[in-house]
């Protein structure tokens, strides 16, 4: 009882002179719920997009129900996704046992949807123009550089890098590289491109989330399903260090987006 009235805007509580105490929520509390059951609804096409985004990802366009439970609360997917999502958009996702697991599987393609977040913000800055960005330009100190292949830097408070490093980056920055909706199966790891690539399928990842972040564990459990080049996600934190997009927070365990 002490814990609920602490919250003494969100529960009423009443009862005394002989009968039993009870608690109810507030007009504000009703308010707030029925705020949420619309905001489920609104949001409900957005989750859908990003789950068949996620699976598209995907090197075999499925990923096992387990997984996706286990992300699911980064994603924003409702506790009952399988029985209550799922079921609804049978012309997006079908659900098939594969080796003994029950897998999440695309039923279809659409290339509408093959168009990273990065992308999307660099194109309405207007840098998806092949011209823009290649001529020579002086890097900045934080190494953000504006061009169609780059990504953002964010480096640790009180990195100061040297001259090479800035250089070493700006080569890194111009690297072209596949798109993270090709499947990894295509793409050798000892292949420049294919390492930032790596980045891009790990950015991507990050922005079908609600806060832009994932645990190591999570991202560690999706090593088969996008083909990661290492099980464990902390022996390929070089590929996300020069993500220039990212920031890692080691003593969480969290990689996001900033």
């Amino acid at each position: 009882m002490a814990a609920i009235e602490r919250y003494p805007s969100m529960f009423d509580i009443g009862g005394g002179n002989g009968s039993p105490p009870f608690v109810s929520l507030t007009k504000r509390a009703e308010k707030i719920a029925r705020g949420e059951a619309k905001a489920r609804m609104l949001m409900e096409p957005i989750l859908v997009k990003n789950l068949r985004k996620l699976l598209m990802l995907s090197v075999d366009c499925q990923i096992p129900l387990e997984k996706i439970e286990f992300i699911g609360p980064e994603l924003g997917l409702p506790d009952d996704f399988k029985n209550i999502l799922i079921p609804k958009y049978p012309e997006f996702f079908s659900v098939k046992n594969v080796n003994g697991r029950d897998c999440l599987r695309l039923e279809h393609w659409d290339s509408s949807l093959a168009v990273t977040a990065r992308e999307e913000r660099l194109a309405s800055e207007g840098f998806l123009d092949s011209n823009v960005g290649q001529e020579k330009v002086k890097i900045s100190k934080d190494g953000n550089y504006a061009g169609p292949f780059a990504f953002r830097l964010s480096y640790p408070a009180g990195f100061r890098p040297n001259t090479g490093y800035l250089v070493a980056v700006e080569r890194w920055q111009r690297l072209e590289f596949p798109s993270p909706y090709l499947n990894a199966r295509r793409f050798e790891l000892t292949d420049p491109k294919a390492r930032k690539r790596v980045v891009a399928v790990l950015h991507e990842l990050l922005s079908l989330t609600m806060e832009k972040r994932m645990t190591y564990s999570q991202l560690d459990a999706l090593h088969s399903e996008y083909l990661l080049p290492s099980r464990s996600i902390q022996r390929f934190k070089e590929y996300i260090l020069l993500a220039l997009r990212y920031r890692v927070e080691m003593d969480l365990s969290w990689v996001c987006l900033v």
